[in-house]
C-alpha cells in the first residue's frame, strides 16, 4: 500500500455530518493537503456511498454518536464488516472488539485492508509503564497499526506519549485529546510517529493543528530524531505568530529545529518534566515571564535587574537553563526610533525607560503590582482607573504592556480616545491585531504610534540568535511579518 511507504502521513477525522457535508469535507481535506481520511460513522446507512466516493485512502472507524446499549455492538459489527467487504484501506477496531470471535473471522478473511487496533485510555495521566503494558496487550491482536486516544489536562501529560512513540515496535498513532495536546501531533515525527492529525481550516479542533499550518508553518516531513525543539511557553498561546516566523527562518538558514506553541499552566512543573536536551530553547509569554526566573539555573544580569525573562536556553554543555530578556531593548529602541522619525513586556519597558532617564508612572489593574514595579524603577504608581484622567503635562509617552486589545478582544482599549490627546507617542505591545483600537484612536488624535509588531520582530531577532548561536536573517523575517 503506497500510503504506508510515505515518511509522514497527514490524516483528517470527519464525523457527525450529513452525507453531502461529509463528501464536501472529504474533497476539502484533499484540497488542503491531507493524505488520509478517517471517517467516524455510527451506522452502516451511508457507508457504501461514502467509500465509493472517497478521494483519498480512508480509515473507517465506528463511533456511536446516537446508538446505546446492546445496539452499539450490533452497529459496530455491521459497519466494520461492511468496510472489510468494500476493501477499504484501513478499519479501526476497538481493542475489545478486535478479540470478538465474529470479528476475528472477518479480519482473517480480509483482502488488502489494514487493521488498526485502538484503545481510549481512561484514568487520567497514564504512566509510561501503564501505556507500555497496554501496547503489549494490543500487539497480541496481530494488528498492522496501534492507536491510542489519551485525554490530557496538562502539557506535561504528554511526556509518556513521546516515550511510547520512540520505543514502540509497531507503528503507533496517538491522539492526545484536548487543547494541551497540540505538540503531540507537531512533535510526533521527531519521536518516531508516522501519522499526524490535522483539522480543516473552517472546522478547527482543539489540540490539532490546521492542515494549512502543517503545510505552511511546520512542514513536519523535515523532522528527524536530531531536530531541536523550541517553543513558546504561554497561556493563551494560539494568538502568537512566533511559530510562523521562527520555523520559516529556521528553514531559510538550514537549521534543524522546530518551534511550537506550548500551552503551559504550571511553568515549574513543565521544566521538571521536560529535562531532555531535545527541548533546547523557549520563548516565555503571558503570564509566565516573572515566574520563569525561578526555573532558571542562571539569569543574565539585565533580566535579573528587570525581574522577568522572556527567553530560556538549555545550555548544550551541561543542560542548565539560562534566562534572558530580549523585550527590554526591543521595546525601548522601537520607541526611540519612532521618536527620531525612523518610522513581562511591562517590566522590560519600565526598566528600559529608567535606563534612558524617563519619568515613569505605572498603571496596573493590580495596584499592589503597580506599586512594586514603580518602586523597583524609582517611579510612581497610580490605580488603573485613574489612567483616563492622568494628564499632568503634554508630550507624554503611553505604553500599553497589558493584553488589553489582543484578539479575540480587539474591540477593547485601556484608555479613552479623548485622553490620548495628551500623548506625543503611543506604543502598544499587542501585535494581534497589528493595528489595535488603541493605535487607531491614537493616530486619529495626532499621536505618533508604534505597533507591537516592531517590538515583536526585534525581540524575536535577538531570540533567534540565542536559539541558533548565529545571526538572524532580519530582512527575511521582516518580510515574513508583512504578510499579516
Amino acid at each position: 500500500m503506497a500510503i504506508m511507504k510515505k515518511k509522514l502521513v497527514v490524516c483528517v477525522q470527519l464525523e457527525n455530518e450529513s452525507v453531502e457535508e461529509m463528501k464536501a469535507s472529504m474533497e476539502k481535506a484533499k484540497e488542503e493537503g491531507a493524505d488520509l481520511l478517517e471517517l467516524h460513522l455510527d451506522s452502516i446507512t451511508h457507508l457504501d456511498t461514502l467509500i465509493n466516493s472517497r478521494p483519498l485512502p480512508t480509515i473507517v472507524s465506528y463511533k456511536p454518536f446516537k446508538s446505546s446499549g446492546s445496539s452499539i455492538k450490533t452497529s459496530c459489527m455491521q459497519v466494520l464488516k461492511r468496510a472489510l467487504e468494500l476493501d477499504v484501506e484501513f478499519i479501526e477496531i476497538d481493542y475489545e472488539v478486535a478479540s470478538d470471535p465474529g470479528m476475528v473471522e472477518h479480519i482473517n478473511n480480509r483482502r488488502n485492508c489494514k487493521i488498526i487496533v485502538s484503545s481510549y485510555v481512561r484514568g487520567g495521566n497514564p504512566s509510561a509503564e501503564k501505556l507500555g503494558d497496554l501496547i503489549a496487550q494490543m500487539q497480541s491482536t496481530g494488528a498492522t497499526l496501534l492507536k491510542l486516544e489519551i485525554p490530557v489536562d496538562y502539557i506535561t501529560d504528554l511526556a509518556p506519549i513521546f516515550q511510547m512513540l520512540t520505543y514502540c515496535q509497531v507503528p503507533l498513532i496517538v491522539v492526545a485529546v484536548g487543547s494541551r495536546g497540540l505538540i503531540s501531533q507537531l512533535l510526533a515525527p521527531k519521536f518516531g510517529g508516522f501519522l499526524v492529525y490535522g483539522s480543516l481550516e473552517e472546522k478547527p479542533v482543539p489540540g490539532l493543528p490546521s492542515l494549512s499550518s502543517l503545510r505552511k508553518v511546520y512542514k513536519l516531513e523535515n523532522l528527524n530524531a536530531d531536530t531541536k525543539v523550541f517553543g513558546l511557553i504561554s497561556n493563551p498561546v494560539g494568538h502568537s505568530k512566533s511559530p510562523f516566523l521562527h520555523n520559516n527562518a529556521f528553514r531559510h538558514i538550514g537549521f534543524n529545529g522546530i518551534y511550537v506553541p506550548m500551552q503551559v499552566d504550571d511553568i515549574k512543573e513543565f521544566f521538571r518534566i521536560y529535562t531532555g536536551h531535545d527541548f533546547a530553547g523557549f520563548s516565555v509569554g503571558i503570564p509566565h515571564k516573572e515566574a520563569a526566573m525561578a526555573c532558571c539555573d542562571e539569569v543574565h544580569p539585565l533580566a535579573k535587574s528587570i525581574g522577568a525573562v522572556n527567553t530560556i536556553i538549555r545550555r548544550p554543555i551541561d543542560g542548565k537553563l539560562v534566562g534572558y530578556n530580549t523585550d527590554c531593548e526591543a521595546s525601548i529602541s522601537a520607541i526611540e526610533d519612532a521618536l527620531r522619525g525612523a518610522g513581562g513586556a511591562g517590566r522590560a519597558l519600565a526598566f528600559g525607560a529608567k535606563t534612558r532617564g524617563a519619568k515613569i508612572v505605572i498603571f496596573n489593574r493590580n495596584y499592589d503590582r503597580a506599586k512594586a514595579l514603580a518602586k523597583a524603577v524609582s517611579g510612581e504608581a497610580l490605580p488603573f482607573e485613574s489612567l483616563d484622567n492622568f494628564s499632568p503635562e503634554n508630550g507624554m509617552i503611553l505604553a500599553n504592556a497589558s493584553a488589553i486589545g489582543m484578539q479575540p478582544n480587539s474591540n477593547q482599549t485601556p484608555i479613552s480616545k479623548e485622553s490620548l490627546k495628551a500623548y506625543e507617542l503611543v506604543f502598544d505591545a499587542v501585535y494581534t491585531p497589528k493595528n489595535t483600537r488603541l493605535l487607531q484612536e491614537a493616530a486619529e488624535v495626532g499621536a505618533i504610534v508604534v505597533s507591537g509588531v516592531e517590538m515583536f520582530i526585534r525581540q524575536a531577532l535577538a531570540q533567534f540568535q540565542l536559539f541558533t548561536h548565529g545571526s538572524a536573517p532580519e530582512d527575511f523575517m521582516r518580510k515574513l511579518l508583512e504578510q499579516f
